[in-house]
């Protein structure tokens, strides 16, 4: 009995002493990915799709730049430009968009100067090939319609006189290159860059073919063509060019890029920044629409 009462107290005791601390299991939790939003009528994100069927068939002609984006960022969708849409945001790719509202307007012009960065491209004759007829909504806009934002902004997009905007050449091998930041960026029939009287916001790179403007806390990055993202491609040197520009404008994409809103004057000035071609506008140029 006496053996009995020493076993139950021992065991008591073992049961009032605190547990022996257990090592925490470690879990490899991964980051949130950044998130970029697009919109465009360039369909970087849902591919050339002749309506839902070729997306659940599977049958969309996919965009290369996809996965080019999706190695360093979570590509996000918009169709239309609100505070609440882009609020999540601080990255944005406008390819090729349609004309915006202005409701529209004021929304990125307000993200933007609030620490936003967009990349913008911004074609006044598109060359690309599409699967789609001229006419067809579902084709990449012809032109882009964007002088109020751009005007807003310092920028007066124009473009050549003649037959540019009635003669598209697809063929790669007409494409030309202009260098920039060490990456040459094809282009077919592109427009120019002028600056607007008076401002000291943007600063003409490439001979105009590109902008980039520190506006408030953001910064926006625009491109006076889009032949280097036509779904038809890549063609050579679009994905390295490509990927420059997204490393350039968004620091996410790569270690020291971007410039969180400076200006890019001293870029400019830059032997880096030049272009091998002559075909950008001359003094009889006219304002896109």
């Amino acid at each position: 009995m006496r053996r009995c009462s020493k076993l139950l107290a021992s065991l008591a005791l073992v049961l009032s002493a605190p547990a022996a601390a257990q090592e925490p299991v470690m879990t490899h939790v991964d980051p949130p990915r950044p998130q970029l939003g697009l919109m465009g009528t360039i369909p970087i994100y849902w591919g050339e799709a002749d309506g839902m069927g070729d997306l659940i068939r599977g049958e969309a002609h996919t965009h290369w730049a996809r996965d080019l984006i999706e190695e360093h960022a979570e590509p996000i969708p918009l169709d239309y430009l609100t505070p609440e849409a882009l609020a999540p945001l601080n990255m944005l790719l406008m390819a090729q968009p349609r004309g915006l509202t202005g409701e529209e307007n004021v929304a990125l012009d307000a993200w933007v100067r609030g620490g936003g960065r967009l990349l913008l491209f911004a074609d006044p004759v598109m060359t690309g090939p599409s699967r789609f007829h001229i006419g067809d909504r579902r084709r990449p806009q012809d032109t882009i319609l964007l002088s109020p934002i751009l005007t807003h902004w310092g920028l007066r997009l124009t473009l050549h006189d003649g037959d540019a905007a009635t003669h598209h050449d697809h063929s790669a091998e007409n494409l030309e290159l202009a260098e920039l930041n060490g990456q040459q960026l094809p282009f077919n029939e592109p427009g120019e860059f002028a600056l607007v009287e008076d401002t000291d916001d943007c600063t003409l790179l490439s001979a105009g073919l590109l902008a980039r403007c520190a506006i408030g806390e953001g910064e926006v990055l625009v491109m006076a063509d889009a032949a280097i993202i036509d779904i038809a491609g890549p063609y050579p040197k679009a994905e390295a060019g490509f990927g420059m520009l997204l490393q350039t404008i968004f620091p996410e994409f790569g270690d020291g890029a971007g410039n969180h809103g400076e200006n890019a004057e001293g870029l400019a000035d830059s032997p880096e920044f030049s272009s091998n071609s002559n075909c950008h506008a001359d003094d009889a140029n006219h304002e896109c629409a």
